[in-house]
C-alpha cells in the first residue's frame, strides 16, 4: 500500500536570490523610465520633465513567491494588477 504524498513546502528565496531580483527590479525601473522619459515632451529643449513611471511588473525571470517575499520584508510595495514599487526610504 502507498503512502500519501505530504504536501511540499516550498522553500522560501535565498538571500542571494533575493538580492538578484532586488538588482534586476532596480535596473528594470530604471531602464522603464528611461525609456518613457526618450518620449516626446521630455529633453533639454522641453519642459524638462521626469517620468511618472513609479511602478512596474516585475522581471519574469524571478518566480513570483520572490516578490511576494520582498513585499513581505518591506523592500518593495506590491500595487494592484500585479505592479510593484520601490518602498521610499
Amino acid at each position: 500500500m502507498e503512502e500519501p504524498q505530504a504536501t511540499a513546502v516550498p522553500e522560501p528565496p535565498s538571500k542571494e536570490e533575493l538580492r538578484l531580483a532586488m538588482k534586476a527590479f532596480r535596473k528594470r525601473l530604471k531602464l522603464t523610465r528611461l525609456d518613457d522619459e526618450s518620449g516626446l515632451g521630455y529633453g533639454p529643449t522641453s519642459s524638462g520633465q521626469q517620468s511618472n513611471i513609479v511602478a512596474i511588473t516585475p522581471p519574469n525571470q524571478f518566480p513570483k513567491a520572490v516578490w511576494q517575499e520582498l513585499a513581505k520584508q518591506g523592500k518593495l510595495k506590491q500595487d494592484r494588477g500585479g505592479f510593484f514599487s520601490l518602498v521610499e526610504p
